[in-house]
């Protein structure tokens, strides 16, 4: 736990939240600026800064409670379906790594991504970004 950590301080209890799933490795709570009612933050207990940081194994718990949230907000919240989606160090309000999933209905006025769209100028230059980012994988971190 990191104690100017906001979230880490919502999992140790010290800071008040609507909690919705309350696990050993995971915590989801409702966030306090919805982009839509029941939007949801699922975050590691353990302080975790970036997706990058996260540890392994840590990965099937915090995927799986986003999941399982996902599918019940469509249920519980009369939802077409959801949004799911995190930051890593840009636009990353709290520097404790969240994924939101936001419930979503047809035509509740969001419309795409919340950012520019870019076109490459070439399907060269496309294959020149793919080809980057092959090499990346086949290095060691």
């Amino acid at each position: 736990m990191t104690q100017a950590c906001t979230f880490c301080r919502i999992a140790a209890g010290e800071l008040p939240a609507q909690l919705v799933l309350d696990e050993p490795e995971v915590l989801a709570f409702l966030d306090r600026s919805p982009l839509f009612l029941g939007h949801c933050l699922v975050v590691p207990r353990a302080h975790v800064s970036t997706l990058l940081d996260l540890p392994a194994p840590s990965i099937a718990p915090l995927f799986g409670a986003a999941q399982r949230i996902a599918r019940a907000i469509e249920p519980a919240l009369s939802a077409d379906g959801s949004f799911v989606a995190m930051n890593n160090k840009v636009s990353q309000s709290v520097p404790h790594l969240h994924v939101h999933v936001v419930p979503r209905r047809k035509k509740d006025g969001l419309r795409g991504f919340f950012w520019p769209r870019a076109k490459y100028e070439s399907d060269e230059a496309m294959a020149r970004v793919a080809e980057a980012l092959r090499t990346a994988l086949r290095s060691p971190a």
